[in-house]
């Protein structure tokens, strides 16, 4: 797994190189975009666990770009895991939030397990051929906030309709959410950006592995609603406070409810596959030590290594991590995946989330804050 791994690596820096920075044609661009997508973490060797994770980023709203190459860094320096991230890409090769052209797919082919982060897909049949070979020998899934309907075709036709999150599929009803994760889109809890959300253990999960070592879980997100299923395995209640804070008073008007579980789903070949799903995940969610711990343990379920989870193993940042605020359409504009190479350069790669056009500036300070304004107009699901 190593030695493909490095070759690999070496063969797509090589590439990228070379033509990051020239004009190119529209069959070069199409050619470097697909090879600049995938960020490769390789492994710290002494630590290698021998396991190859797929990170697949693409939602509107909560920065699952951010978030999910951050934790990439987070397993693959501290922890041992190969780690190979995935985004929504627009036509010049820049990562769009969102965006339903993931090159680089096919990386699935040779992962143990899969992180999503994804809202509203309706991916090429090419390229979502890779994720249903996937989920169909029954790999192991993480799902982060939006994915209960990472996928919605809508009118659109395609082979892979059946993942829709409101699919009416005989057999396959409500899409990738439902039958993967074990919800679809349910709704808001909480309001986003004036309601933060404690989520507590469950006091006989205490001794799970997934929550060994946590404490104080404290998230930016506003709270989801959840529709518990007889095969979920709940870990955790998340509480709507009153405000961003902490220590936040909780909001007597909305009971504790379900945010984090466990079950299995059973892939094509007949072999069940773990699963964690988890309500929020947000960009700023994971700068919280228990959430983000909490995320470093699942992964470790999830591939069957639960017996190696330690409660003080590193889980600190992997070079500089300071988040966007989260909202529909802010994400970082201008940013290409090779940016993320490495171990040392900033995540997120700038906070100049509206392009120059949409708003007349070419002011970092203007671009800066018009985004946080767009983001925030346009946050719904």
């Amino acid at each position: 797994m190593t030695n493909r791994f490095n070759t690999l690596l070496q063969l797509s820096l090589l590439i990228v190189s070379g033509i990051a920075h020239a004009e190119q044609p529209d069959a070069l661009l199409a050619t470097s975009t697909a090879v600049a997508n995938p960020v490769r973490y390789q492994a710290t060797e002494s630590l290698s666990k021998g396991k190859h994770l797929v990170f697949i980023a693409s939602d509107h709203e909560y920065r699952g770009e951010e978030t999910l190459p951050a934790m990439a860094r987070i397993l693959a320096r501290h922890h041992g895991f190969d780690c190979t991230v995935l985004f929504g890409l627009d036509a010049n090769g820049e990562i769009k939030a969102g965006e339903s052209n993931i090159p680089g797919l096919e990386s699935l082919e040779s992962a143990d397990g899969m992180v999503m982060f994804t809202r509203f897909q309706a991916l090429p049949d090419e390229q979502m051929k890779h994720i249903d070979a996937y989920l169909g020998r029954g790999g192991p899934v993480m799902g982060l906030r939006t994915s209960t309907h990472g996928f919605k075709y809508g009118n659109k036709e395609s082979a892979y309709s059946k993942y829709d999150f409101q699919a009416q599929s005989k057999g396959y009803e409500k899409g990738f959410g439902h039958q993967v994760l074990g919800q679809t889109w349910v709704g808001h809890y909480g309001r986003n950006h004036t309601q933060s959300t404690r989520i507590t253990i469950i006091p006989k999960q205490a001794g799970h592995a997934i929550l060994t070592g946590v404490k104080n879980i404290h998230v930016k997100c506003g709270g989801y609603n959840a529709v518990p299923q007889d095969d979920w395995n709940i870990l955790t209640m998340a509480q709507p406070l009153m405000s961003m804070e902490i220590d936040g008073k909780p909001d007597a008007s909305k009971p504790p409810m379900a945010s984090e579980w466990t079950r299995e789903y059973t892939g094509a070949n007949g072999k069940n596959g773990r699963v964690f799903t988890s309500l929020y995940g947000a960009s700023e969610d994971i700068v919280n030590d228990g959430y983000r711990r909490m995320l470093v343990n699942a992964t470790y379920w999830i591939l069957g290594l639960e017996e190696k989870i330690t409660e003080d193993s590193p889980i600190d940042f992997v070079g500089k991590y300071q988040p966007n605020t989260f909202g529909g359409g802010g994400y970082a504009r201008g940013v290409k995946p090779e940016v993320y190479n490495g171990f040392e350069s900033p995540i997120p790669a700038n906070n100049i989330r509206v392009h120059e056009k949409e708003i007349g500036s070419t002011d970092p300070a203007a671009l800066g804050t018009a985004g946080v304004n767009v983001s925030r107009a346009r946050s719904a699901e």
